[in-house]
């Protein structure tokens, strides 16, 4: 079940929302929880009943495994859980992964059977994971196996995110106020569900037009030229920041109308001014996880630089696998890695005076921003394509190898420049899905609102109001006009909204995060 579709909307959603809070009390929230429980439970195998079994056992393994490991904090227990949890992800998402890798070292051919990655199953994973750790570190309350299931089925974020920490969630559903209605918190909620629902349906499909072509290209092996090769990479990072930050918004906004407080997953990642930053704002709640689960426990930043470097290259090279099972993955991770090296040797290069004083006509923040854009549009090329041939391909284009291609209606004008330059080496025509103006205008729109309008969680964290979109990183509420309210001028746009995205449901549209 999509949000993006009309069964949620308008059967689903309205369903859950009335059963919830027609079951609560400020007394007894049991019934009400049970009631979340078993609609989350409904919404994840709405695409398959099987998928039902998993997520089951790997709740009764892990709350199980929480209350040994809470009366017996054995390392050996903890072990047993990663290994299992990691296992059970590993078998479903990296088993032919690891088999072609076998094959192509051993001249072997050994197959299995396609194996059909269950939903959600990266996000569960890790959630529970994270539960573990801290139950073995002596962090984490008694909960009732109740809350548990909620914590970790609520079906605004189960699907594609954000991954929530048992610490912000699990003292939400205890809560007296937790199942009684808020006028608030329905208002709030319906704005950001459907700030994200427009994001999704009218942005990020509607710039997807002219990505998608562009990669079905290199994988065909056809080649494209340079205006193509880099309005198909920035069309692909726009529709991948739409359609993520889409879902997150509406998980968020989802999850508010429930009266439960999401973590915010980005923070305006395309405003970043160094990597370090970036990863400081795009999908928060993963980097949060391998930054505490992964990179901490490797030794984090203590022992050295060398160390450093090397713990910080192993996080994002299994945090890129973690996005799937592929070489592509791996090098995006590793991409990421060394731009994150490189940054952090910048960082400590500017301590000595005499380089600060060399690089600082490059310490421009416009000139940081820019950059650091052009290497995250980079990198999602190879996050993009599906073969390293098709990456390669793609980046052959970027650098202008097959030339330097401008629309059709151009003809004439470069037959007129070519009278007064013959060496003229650009030609008019195949540009694809960018052969008229639409696409760049697209592409040109698209950057205007990330780079100069206010995000999500700014428009809906009024200034000296209550009004905070989620628990995380803040932000300060802007000083105008344009924070929320509920008034009649959000009231409409919030209408519009809605409309144009419902409009669009004629076409079906899966999250893109919905395959990791």
């Amino acid at each position: 079940m999509l949000f993006n579709s009309y069964v949620f909307l308008f059967a689903f959603l309205p369903v859950a929302l009335i059963g919830f809070y027609g079951l609560g009390n400020k007394d007894n929230n049991r019934h009400s929880i049970i009631w979340l429980v078993i609609a989350s439970l409904f919404f994840y195998s709405y695409w398959n009943p099987s998928y039902l079994l998993l997520i089951s056992f790997s709740i009764l393994f892990n709350f199980i495994l929480g209350i040994v490991l809470s009366k017996d904090a054995r390392m050996s227990l903890l072990a047993i859980g990663i290994v299992g949890n990691i296992g059970l992800l590993a078998y479903y998402k990296y088993t032919n992964f690891a088999l072609e890798v076998i094959n192509n070292l051993s001249s072997s051919d050994m197959v299995v059977k396609e194996i059909i990655l269950p939903l959600a199953i990266s996000f569960f994973t890790f959630q529970q994971i994270a539960y573990l750790v801290d139950t073995y570190r002596g962090e984490t309350k008694r909960t009732s196996f109740l809350n548990y299931c909620l914590f970790v089925t609520f079906f605004p974020q189960l699907i594609a995110g954000p991954i929530v920490h048992h610490r912000d969630i699990l003292p939400q559903f205890n809560r007296r106020e937790f199942t009684v209605f808020k006028y608030s918190n329905l208002s709030i909620g319906m704005t950001v569900f459907f700030i994200g629902l427009f994001k999704k349906c009218i942005l990020a499909d509607g710039i997807a037009d002219f990505a998608i072509p562009v990669f079905d290209q290199v994988e065909r092996g056809i080649e494209i030229t340079f205006f193509e090769a880099w309005g198909g990479a920035l069309a692909y990072t726009f529709q991948l920041y739409f359609d993520f930050s889409g879902y997150s918004d509406m998980a968020v906004g989802l999850g508010r109308m429930f009266g439960i407080k999401l973590p915010i997953n980005f923070f305006s990642p395309y405003k970043a001014s160094n990597i370090i930053d970036f990863w400081r704002r795009w999908h928060l709640t993963l980097s949060q996880f391998l930054r505490v689960y992964l990179y901490i426990p490797l030794g984090g930043n203590k022992h050295g630089s060398i160390r450093r470097y090397r713990n910080l290259s192993i996080t994002m090279i299994l945090g890129g696998l973690w996005h799937g099972a592929g070489w592509n993955f791996v090098i995006w991770g590793a991409l990421h890695a060394f731009y994150l090296v490189i940054n952090h040797a910048w960082n400590f290069g500017l301590k000595i005076p005499a380089f600060q004083r060399l690089v600082k006509p490059l310490s421009n923040v416009y000139f940081s921003r820019l950059l650091t854009f052009t290497l995250v549009v980079f990198a999602w090329v190879v996050f993009r394509t599906e073969t390293i041939d098709g990456s390669i391909l793609f980046y052959k284009g970027m650098a202008g190898v097959n030339g330097v291609s401008l629309p059709v209606q151009m003809a004439s004008t470069l037959d007129s420049l070519r009278a007064v330059f013959p060496t003229l080496q650009i030609d008019a025509g195949g540009l694809g899905s960018f052969g008229s103006p639409i696409g760049f205008l697209w592409v040109i729109g698209l950057m205007a609102i990330v780079w100069l309008t206010p995000n999500t969680t700014e428009l809906t964290s009024g200034k000296g109001k209550n009004l905070k979109l989620a628990i995380g990183r803040g932000a300060k509420g802007l000083p105008t006009k344009f924070n929320w309210k509920p008034n009649t001028l959000w009231a409409i746009a919030t209408a519009l909204m809605a409309i144009l995205s419902v409009l669009s449901f004629s076409q079906v549209s899966e999250f893109l995060y919905f395959q990791f």
